[in-house]
């Protein structure tokens, strides 16, 4: 048997479209999981990021942050922290923060690093103060690198989100663990499709936020 009959028996039986295990409640899980994930590490990262980058001070610490967050192995910081802590949401929320936190960290200092000086001098020389300038000049200039990183933070959570069911949670990650351990192959692929299809979503998403949030001038000039 083939892949494609694997996704097509998967997604044309009934009984996983509704109930507990059905993919709306499945795919709602995993949603939830990445959004919680996507919103604690940008509220970690974008405001240390976006300052340190205004004031142009803490690049080498932060790289230095960011390179140890990267070398954390998910699933075994899932193991630890289940181990430490046990059952629930958070042993699954602090290894998709840490995996989040670099990228949108590093980008968003690179982002305001790279936004021309001329026009902030200019707003210096008119009297600007600092929080004017970081969120009415830099940052509308920085918004496409930023949201960049933010998109590949979330591309990352969502596929790494399926490690929730190695603690008894659900998510996505149920049809391939489960379907593993029942041998049941239709079920591992029908999982893994509908992690790359939300993943695919996720970009379409990121895609239409940037032609929304940013603005053409700056859009064209990137």
């Amino acid at each position: 048997m083939n892949v494609l009959h694997f996704v097509n028996a998967f997604f044309s039986d009934g009984s996983h479209w509704h109930g507990y295990d059905g993919i709306p409640t499945r795919l709602r899980e995993h949603v939830q999981y990445s959004l919680l994930a996507l919103a604690i590490a940008a509220a970690i990262a974008l405001p240390v990021g976006l300052l340190t980058g205004h004031t142009g001070r803490g690049g080498n610490v932060l790289a230095l942050i960011a390179t140890a967050a990267r070398a954390l192995p998910s699933f075994g910081l899932l193991v630890l922290m289940f181990v430490l802590i046990g059952f629930g949401l958070v042993p699954v929320m602090i290894p998709l923060v840490a995996l989040a936190v670099p990228p949108i960290l590093v980008t968003t200092y690179e982002a305001m690093r790279s936004v021309d000086p001329s026009p902030v001098d200019a707003a210096r020389g008119m009297g600007m103060g600092e929080p004017r300038i970081l969120f009415q000049v830099e940052l509308p200039v920085a918004l496409p690198l930023i949201l960049s990183g933010l998109r590949s933070a979330a591309i990352q959570i969502v596929s790494t989100a399926t490690i929730a069911a190695y603690v008894s949670l659900g998510g996505l990650g149920r049809y391939v663990i489960d379907g593993l351990y029942q041998r049941n192959f239709e079920k591992v692929v029908g999982g893994a499709t509908l992690v790359a299809g939300l993943a695919i979503v996720t970009l379409t998403v990121f895609s239409v936020l940037n032609r929304i949030a940013v603005s053409p001038g700056v859009r064209r000039a990137g």
